[in-house]
C-alpha cells in the first residue's frame, strides 16, 4: 500500500475514528448519488420534459387534442393515461409492432426523447372534459 493511501484512511489530528469513517461514508454516498443522477440524465429515460411534450403535441392535436381529449371517433383520449403505457404504445407504433397508418407516420418522426416528453405531457393532463364531451 502506498504511503498516501495508508495515511488517507487515518483520522485527521483531533478527529475520532468514528467521525472520520462517517465523513468518508458521506463522501462515498455523495459520489454514488451524483453518479446516479448523471447516469439517469445521460440515459434520458427519466428526464422527461412535459413542457416540451406540450409543444410537440401540436402534431397530435387534430386527433387527440392539445388537452388530450380525442377530437375524432376512434381516437383514444390520452389525458391522464399512465405514462409508461403511453411510452410503450408510441414505441410500438414507431417500430411497427402496433398497427395504425397515421400513428406510424407520426411516430417515425419522433425521437425517443420526444416520445418520453409527449407521454409526460399527456399523463399530466386532467382527463375530465371541460365541455361535457363523453370520454
Amino acid at each position: 500500500m502506498a504511503n498516501s493511501a495508508r495515511h488517507a484512511a487515518l483520522p485527521a489530528c483531533g478527529e475520532s475514528a468514528r467521525n472520520s469513517a462517517l465523513r468518508q461514508g458521506v463522501r462515498t454516498l455523495a459520489a454514488g448519488v451524483l453518479g446516479l443522477v448523471i447516469a439517469v440524465r445521460a440515459d434520458g429515460a427519466t428526464a422527461q420534459d412535459a413542457a416540451a411534450g406540450g409543444r410537440k403535441a401540436l402534431l397530435c392535436q387534430a386527433c387527440h387534442g392539445l388537452d388530450g381529449l380525442a377530437r375524432i371517433p376512434g381516437a383514444p383520449h390520452l389525458a391522464g393515461q399512465v405514462q409508461e403505457y403511453l411510452v410503450m404504445a408510441m414505441r410500438d407504433y414507431k417500430s411497427g409492432a402496433r398497427k395504425n397508418d397515421m400513428m406510424t407516420v407520426v411516430m417515425r418522426q419522433l425521437s425517443e426523447a420526444d416520445i418520453d416528453d409527449l407521454a409526460a405531457y399527456y399523463a399530466g393532463l386532467n382527463s375530465a372534459p371541460k365541455d361535457g364531451r363523453q370520454q
